[in-house]
């Protein structure tokens, strides 16, 4: 009896054993659909490891600007994406025609909120339709959106089984939680711990299989829903406490004490204790909105989520209360908010980036510019916002000389704090960038 030749051996081999080849031997064609913070570190990650890679976006300047190896994202710098583009490794397109050569795809879109605090799923779905059209078998898929729990399962999965094709046989279905932090200069795709659950146990393995290709570490669970709780549990863990020291901050206004020499003396303990730091408002793209999805998931079971809700209320309210406190240090000053000139230092969400998503700024702004204030702002990172329909364009530090009151609302490294009290009017600060500088013209959260 003749020997298997290898073509034979290729031709009678699972979907999963020739999937769990290609990724091993890195001839697997990679593909990232939604190409911001999330995807395109990701995309990079696997192009340095070797493999081609494929970026799908509907954002044509995005794709020219990686074509081009011009990156956009503060943590992939030009000087790396650039080799890997000019080597072939990397590349994009605004079409999903793609999608019938590439073997795994990593779902990386928008999942925001309504209005309503209901998950807007359209950028899910719209995504998977699309890969639905030129769907093949042995494919992995992996959504990395936050979302809703279940989302993977009871959304996903059936919008690709229209092809016929079966989750768990024919293809393989994971869920996998972003865990990017913008401008963490310590942790970053490579090595931030992943985890990784699977529609079946032989998901949950070829997902586990693909990050090691190119992550440091990676945690299995044991379904697709318990990888989505993992996130929601992190960043609902992250916004409630956060609320819990926003409001212990408004209690310690209002009592005359600093909120952040009582936070500073009780991360002493070294053990029960986690320091947790208030500020004018939640941004970005996790923390504010996240817990809503578990909320919103809860109440269709008929579980009221009381924490997340009343966390969501005082978070939600600070941009409220830190316009008030301008407007109090203003009225020491015998000067109303209105006809004020009121500078902004910082609009970014957090500190060092460029991200303006949910930020408390733009809320601030705008309660600010309700009262008839007058509002001028500085960052080294977001040279333009739109407030009201309007565009102001960032101005330097020297405006802040001039300002009736300057409001530290971001605390970006390059700005120069130690100088602010001597050259500002009046100076409320949000984020205690001045700490342990003593002036009467300081006003502290």
């Amino acid at each position: 009896m003749p020997e298997p030749t290898h073509a034979t051996a290729v031709a009678t081999a699972s979907p999963a054993e020739l999937l769990a080849e290609k990724i091993r031997s890195k001839t697997a064609r990679v593909g990232v659909v939604g190409l911001g913070y999330v995807g395109l570190p990701l995309a990079v990650e696997y192009a340095a490891e070797g493999y081609h890679v494929v970026g799908i976006d509907l954002d044509a300047r995005k794709v020219a600007r990686v074509n081009a190896g011009d990156s956009y994202v503060g943590d992939v710098p030009s000087l790396v994406m650039a080799p890997l583009v000019q080597a072939g490794l990397l590349s994009a397109t605004t079409g999903f025609p793609v999608v019938r050569d590439l073997d795994t795809i990593n779902i990386c879109v928008p999942t925001p909120l309504r209005k309503t605090k209901d998950p807007d799923m359209s950028y899910i779905v719209d995504a998977c339709e699309e890969i639905a059209r030129y769907f093949h078998p042995g494919m992995l898929i992996i959504l990395e959106s936050t979302t809703y729990l279940g989302t993977t399962d009871e959304l996903v999965r059936p919008i690709l089984e229209r092809s016929g094709l079966k989750a768990g046989e024919d293809f393989f279905l994971c869920f996998s939680p972003e865990r990017v932090d913008p401008g963490n200069a310590k942790y970053q795709t490579k090595n931030i711990p992943k985890v990784v659950g699977g529609y079946t146990a032989a998901c949950t393995e070829m997902g586990r299989l693909f990050y090691s290709q190119a992550l440091e570490h990676v945690v299995p669970v044991g379904s697709t829903q318990v990888a989505e709780m993992v996130k929601l549990l992190e960043n609902t863990f992250r916004m409630i406490n956060i609320g819990l020291v926003n409001e212990i901050a408004v209690m310690c206004d209002g009592m005359g004490i600093n909120v952040w020499e009582v936070i500073d003396a009780a991360a002493t303990k070294p053990f029960g204790f986690m320091p947790f730091y208030p500020g004018p408002g939640l941004g970005g793209h996790c923390i504010p909105i996240d817990p809503f999805y578990l909320s919103w998931k809860t109440k269709q079971a008929g579980i009221e989520a009381r924490f997340i809700e009343l966390a969501g209320y005082i978070n939600g309210n600070m941009p409220h209360f830190v316009v008030d406190k301008v407007q109090s240090a203003l009225n020491d000053v015998s000067k109303p908010v209105k006809g004020s000139r009121i500078h902004i230092m910082g609009v970014a969400y957090k500190r060092d980036i460029d991200d303006v998503r949910e930020s408390p700024a733009l809320d601030i702004i705008h309660l600010l510019l309700r009262r008839g204030a007058t509002i001028s702002y500085s960052d080294p990172y977001v040279p333009e916002i739109t407030i009201d329909g309007k565009k102001l364009q960032a101005a330097g530090e020297a405006e802040m000389v001039d300002a009736d009151c300057v409001l530290i609302v971001t605390d970006h490294k390059a700005f120069d704090y130690k100088s602010l009290p001597a050259k500002a009017k009046l100076v409320v600060d949000t984020r205690n960038a001045l700490k342990g500088i003593q002036s009467p013209n300081v006003v502290r959260l």
